[in-house]
């Protein structure tokens, strides 16, 4: 099977963009560079005005615009260059391989695959505008999967500055991710952060002569398991997202198994509502933390540390984009396109515009169950639909915005 879409998505597949995701790890498919440069090509190509903006090294946000009329509502299609890494892949991750309806490869479905439908159908209207089109944006950012740095600076494209594309805020952000085509108008935020314990080394012969900061944090970690099941599911509820949620991700510590480790740490996933401050939420935690071992361990309470700067991503709310939703959800349906306005408990880009008061929502091809699989994949049927919702959209929102 072949179509545009479909050779623009094996094309970008084939485009190594992997994230390191914090790791200290090099190589050739590790950054978003390549694929930066390939958008750069495929705008130039296109004839359409585009820029850069350098986040980190080898990390540069790129978008290109198709102005429409002055007073034209500006939409912005948006969508994340970088990909989870392979590791574990049972498919080769950049091999784009089509079989029974279905592409696969890395990104194909997170969200490469919502990125070709957008660029098809900027495309489309670059090369065939429709009478009084949009102003059309279409944005690509860095670091997605590892802290969504890039969506965070693509204001500098609508901002005044060198880096400007057009002269004033958009009017509405449609941001790529596996929907299945319904339309996200709220998901959670986060608040990620580690704890630390010190202990005291000493020969694991003689374990007495120290303490073991691995059982210091073991009492820890039930303290935390005791909040994520008796605290968090109080704290509140959003009627699309649930109830926030807690989990403890990781753990490391120790240096050998015959030394008594001095230092153990964990990592925390704090998931907060769409509404709700994570900066609250990383205080009541520690504060809970804290006073049950002052009460319960004393004589070590104060070995304990938090981070110092703790990772705060808030959510996306659905408090004022309804306008854009239910347009969205109208143009869907007409198209015999199952549609819903739903919330999800993962985060994504879309928080960064909606913070800034923009309509936003989350709309591409593909299932979230496919997203960082080991043999990711996405359906061709659904490429083809979401190009033709991504068209529609160009085409019918300026009259109901």
């Amino acid at each position: 099977m072949s179509s545009e879409v479909v050779e623009l998505l094996q094309d970008l597949v084939r485009t190594p963009s992997v994230n390191p995701m914090g790791r200290d790890v090099s190589g050739d498919i590790y950054l978003e560079h390549r694929m930066t440069a390939r958008l750069e090509q495929w705008f130039e190509t296109l004839g359409v005005p585009w820029k850069r903006y350098t986040v980190m090294p080898d990390r540069d946000n790129i978008a290109a615009v198709f102005h429409g009329a002055p007073d034209a509502p500006i939409i912005v299609l948006e969508a994340h260059q970088d990909t989870v890494p392979i590791d574990g892949m049972i498919i080769e991750p950049f091999d784009p391989v089509i079989e029974g309806g279905k592409m696969f490869g890395r990104g194909s479905c997170d969200i490469k695959g919502g990125m070709a439908c957008m660029m098809t159908a900027f495309k489309r209207l670059v090369e065939n505008p429709p009478e009084n089109p949009p102003t059309v944006m279409m944005a690509c950012s860095v670091n997605e999967e590892f802290g969504m740095a890039g969506a965070e600076n693509l204001c500098h494209f609508w901002q005044p500055g060198e880096h400007s594309l057009v002269e004033r805020e958009p009017t509405c952000v449609i941001v790529a991710e596996p929907t299945l085509l319904n339309v996200v108008v709220a998901h959670k935020g986060v608040a990620r952060f580690h704890v630390y314990v010190d202990g005291v080394a000493c020969h694991s012969s003689q374990p007495e002569l120290g303490h073991n900061a691995i059982y210091r944090m073991s009492r820890i970690i039930d303290l935390f398991e005791e909040y994520a099941t008796e605290v968090v599911p109080t704290l509140g509820e959003h009627p699309r997202c649930g109830k926030p949620t807690l989990s403890v991700g990781m753990i490391s510590g120790g240096i050998s198994v015959n030394t008594v480790p001095d230092f153990c740490q964990i990592e925390i996933d704090r998931r907060v509502l769409p509404e709700e401050e994570p900066r609250d939420a990383f205080n009541h935690i520690t504060e809970y933390i804290s006073g049950k071992l002052q009460e319960l361990y004393p004589e070590w309470a104060d070995d304990v540390r938090f981070s110092d700067d703790p990772n705060l991503k808030y959510g996306l709310t659905d408090s004022f984009n309804g306008p854009l939703a239910s347009s969205l959800q109208s143009i869907i349906q007409s198209m015999a396109i199952d549609c819903e306005l739903m919330g999800v408990p993962y985060g994504t880009d879309a928080k960064a515009f909606s913070r800034a008061g923009i309509q936003t929502v989350v709309l591409g091809p593909g299932s979230i169950d496919q997203a960082h699989t080991k043999d990711e994949w996405v359906e061709i049927d659904q490429l083809e639909m979401a190009v033709e919702v991504y068209w529609n959209a160009i085409n019918q929102l300026p009259a109901q915005l």
